[in-house]
């Protein structure tokens, strides 16, 4: 069982920077892929970032790239995410998520992610 606690959340201004984390818990976290999601009142959860096992490998949805960077210490069982130049739009509750039957690869679907976090609200202000 993997449980994950995510932190780092607040309100900034746009074009300013936010970096959240995720710790883990459990001795598997570092063979499994983790994502970030974020969801907004009556839209669906969507994919934002992910990483492989070993952090190697990312991949970023296209209306963050260039701005997000997901990262992971598998020493510390934690993965990050580093957001910068924030927009508006970028407002949401943000989730780590463990996808535990991937390890190299990473899937944007939220289906295959078993693990959840609680949520983190992330509110950015023009």
């Amino acid at each position: 069982q993997v449980q994950l606690a995510e932190s780092g959340g607040g309100l900034v201004q746009a074009g300013g920077p936010l970096r959240l984390s995720c710790a883990a818990s459990g001795r598997t976290f570092s063979r499994f892929a983790m994502g970030w999601f974020r969801q907004v009142p009556g839209k669906e959860r969507e994919f934002v970032a992910g990483c492989s096992w070993s952090g190697g490998y990312t991949y970023y949805a296209d209306s963050v790239k260039g701005r997000f960077t997901i990262s992971r210490d598998n020493a510390k069982s934690t993965v990050f995410l580093q957001m910068n130049s924030l927009k508006p739009e970028d407002t949401a509750v943000y989730y780590c998520a463990a996808d535990p039957n991937s390890s190299n690869n990473v899937y944007t679907q939220s289906e295959r992610y078993i693990h959840w976090g609680q949520g983190t609200q992330v509110t950015v202000s023009s």
